[in-house]
């Protein structure tokens, strides 16, 4: 088995990680690869820093602004390969990683079985990675995943992933529309024409976080990017049903709902009206959205808008502190070698 990996990159000014981000590709023991890099109208020098790179099996191109989707629907366009390897700008993979992927997948040759792998946060020192263990680290069937990925909140990196060129194509391009959440949205639809999804423990991938230049920042939620996320949400949702249309899918469907409503409550009224009709078609009625502990005393004296900003930007403080920690830590270090 010699099959040709296409590892796709899609950047935006990401010039301080591209490099890393290249290297950590062009590292994998997997020999018979491609890179494609699409820096996404870049403001800084990540075009630069990645056109270095250039070669026979590296391609770099670039593109004016248009989103994290539209980037990777322009890499896809150019890939050989029989598998797709997703890698966003700022992360990191184990020189294994596809390696471990695909020859663990010889027991199972299936085009159509997905491949994950383990997946954790860091900050600037990667030896440092937290590994996030959830439900959906395990072998899985189509419904099993999307459901417990629905029911339980979880998520799995993109970059874990490890897709076929069949997969790929059944499932369709990225939607151009979608600015949050768009990484659930594509793989539910990629779980969803797979027969199975294999989870191989030791591929590692290393994801980057408190970085506020990601392709696909959550920092503002605009009225427009709270359009797409309802948007992302249905397509999840067709995606759960088309598989199997029960009770318990249609519990999960609502669960899912119920866990994104804080969002949108309580300006988005139309969204908020459609939210409250789909959970009736599915059997379910939402609830209003709690806030638990210190943001519920926010709300009570500064009311719900100020509520959920110091719920978003809370956690992100305490991000943020941990992150410039890290990064003073990883500085003494590279002054030490």
């Amino acid at each position: 088995m010699n099959d040709l990996v296409s590892i796709l990159i899609p950047a935006y000014n990401a010039e301080r990680w591209i490099q890393s981000t290249i290297i950590s590709a062009l590292n994998q023991t997997w020999e018979n690869k491609e890179i494609i890099i699409v820096d996404d109208g870049s403001s800084d020098k990540t075009f630069q820093i990645a056109n270095r790179f250039a070669s026979r099996s590296v391609k770099v191109i670039t593109q004016e602004n248009q989103g994290a989707g539209s980037a990777r629907n322009h890499a896809l366009r150019y890939a050989q390969g029989s598998y797709i390897q997703w890698l966003d700008a700022d992360d990191l993979l184990s020189p294994d990683k596809i390696d471990l992927q695909l020859k663990g997948k010889e027991m199972v040759d299936d085009e159509e079985v997905l491949l994950s792998s383990a997946w954790g946060k860091f900050f600037f020192r990667h030896e440092k990675t937290k590994w996030i263990r959830n439900s959906l680290c395990q072998d899985l069937s189509p419904v099993d995943w999307i459901r417990t990925k629905m029911s339980e909140n979880a998520w799995m990196a993109i970059d874990s992933w490890l897709v076929s060129r069949k997969l790929t194509e059944m499932a369709g391009p990225w939607d151009e529309r979608i600015r949050l959440d768009i990484d659930g949205e594509y793989i539910c639809r990629v779980v969803a024409c797979s027969k199975m999804v294999q989870y191989v423990p030791k591929a590692k991938s290393y994801i980057r976080t408190g970085n506020s230049s990601s392709i696909s920042s959550l920092a503002n939620l605009s009225d427009m990017k709270l359009k797409t996320q309802y948007l992302s949400l249905c397509s999840q949702i067709r995606s759960l049903l088309s598989l199997e249309d029960s009770v318990i899918t249609r519990s999960a469907c609502v669960d899912l709902l119920q866990e994104y409503l804080i969002y949108f409550y309580p300006d988005q009224k139309e969204i908020l009206g459609e939210m409250n009709g789909l959970a009736g078609f599915l059997g379910g009625r939402l609830t209003l959205p709690e806030i638990q502990g210190k943001y519920r005393m926010i709300k009570n004296v500064f009311g719900w808008d100020m509520a959920k900003k110091a719920r978003i930007l809370l956690p992100s403080t305490k991000t943020l502190v941990l992150k410039n920690l890290d990064k003073l830590l990883y500085s003494c270090s590279m002054m030490h070698k």
